[in-house]
């Protein structure tokens, strides 16, 4: 399968970019899922042709039942222009197993306003250096994913960005949807066009973290699309989520031009870093079970830490994270973005002591 090198930042280059970003907190994961291992058949459909691969699919125990995931999956892969991301769920079940969420600062990553809220700060010296240092890196990704439009950051990374490079953009406040259109458009209008833009997100994991309804999701998304038609944007308007919130919460594929999900293998603990990428692709495939195969899903936030504690069979260090990574980009490469671009040293040490050291183009 190809991998179409999506990328997340969370932490906006200092040299490249020129302006700090605002810093929305942001807990990486408040739910802990658990799994069980079943071999299945999958078919990938990919630039090469369509090929059948056993893989070990992990059903979140109790969330649905053994049946519910199909023995064998239809994955599309989709194009830069049709990409979107979801994150991990936050629901309350007997099946997951919930954690006290602890509050971190993120520059870029966006989570629900009612539990989070922006602040300005900036990067340790140590992270500067490094991000400034490695930013050169981010010009092998052929798509960025941002999640706010604070401080400037669309104009900056406009301006920052190759001509080929595209750019998944992001309304983190809900209650301030035209305003954040019309931050969008200007910069679109000042340092590029429409043409860099595939897709535009509404809210990052409400559902998950309680602060709205699915209907008031859907009425989100009508009102940005209704604003982002008048700017002059056509392209893709997703809501994003977790997969475990897409698949409790069916309705929510109603409202999105195609189903951006997040989904993070380090949290099941009975997946080692090496099944990565099956693991997403399995998640991929209950999001498009849940939706009835009426859309397209991508995955904008996957990855692996660095450094961090043990749990279960998912160890962090670099080591396992370029295998983590390597084992996605051959299971479902072009359908996930990579979550993130730098170690984000800024951040609370956060569950298992893995918050800050999931950046793929640090050193450590």
């Amino acid at each position: 399968m190809r991998f179409s090198n999506f990328l997340t930042v969370s932490a906006l280059l200092t040299g490249a970019l020129g302006a700090p970003a605002v810093r929305h907190k942001h807990e990486k994961r408040d739910v802990v899922t658990a799994t069980v291992h079943a071999q299945v058949t999958v078919v990938v459909s990919g630039n090469s042709g369509e090929t059948v691969v056993p893989v070990n699919e992990n059903a979140v125990v109790a969330t649905t039942s053994s049946t519910a995931v199909a023995s064998q999956a239809t994955t599309s892969t989709l194009e830069p222009t049709t990409s979107a991301n979801v994150i991990t769920s936050q629901q309350q079940t007997s099946t997951l197993q919930s954690s006290e969420a602890a509050s971190t600062v993120g520059s870029s990553t966006s989570s629900s306003p009612s539990s989070s809220s922006s602040t300005s700060s900036s990067a340790s010296s140590s992270a500067s250096s490094s991000i400034s240092a490695s930013g050169a890196k981010v010009d092998w990704f052929d798509n960025i994913r941002l999640y706010g439009v604070d401080c400037s950051q669309v104009e900056n990374v406009l301006q920052a960005k190759t001509s080929s490079q595209k750019l998944f953009l992001g309304i983190y406040y809900v209650d301030k949807i035209q305003d954040a259109v019309d931050t969008i458009k200007s910069a679109v209008e000042s340092y590029g066009s429409w043409d860099d833009i595939t897709t535009v997100s509404v809210g990052n994991e409400l559902v998950n973290g309680g602060s709205a309804t699915t209907t008031q999701v859907g009425e989100y998304v009508s009102t940005a699309k209704s604003a982002l038609t008048s700017a002059g944007y056509t392209g893709s308007v997703v809501s994003v989520d977790t997969f475990i919130a897409v698949i409790n919460n069916p309705d929510l594929c109603n409202y999105s031009d195609y189903m951006a999900v997040n989904a993070h293998a380090y949290f099941d603990e009975n997946t080692a870093a090496q099944d990565a990428g099956p693991w997403v692709l399995e998640q991929i495939e209950r999001v498009y079970t849940a939706c009835g195969g009426k859309k397209d899903v991508v995955i904008t936030e996957t990855g692996w830490p660095s450094k961090g504690d043990t749990y279960g069979e998912a160890v962090p260090s670099k080591a396992n994270q370029e295998a983590a990574i390597s084992s996605i980009k051959s299971s479902c490469g072009s359908s996930a973005y990579l979550f993130t671009a730098f170690n984000d040293l800024w951040k609370d040490d956060g569950q298992y002591g893995v918050e800050k050291y999931w950046g793929i183009l640090s050193s450590d």
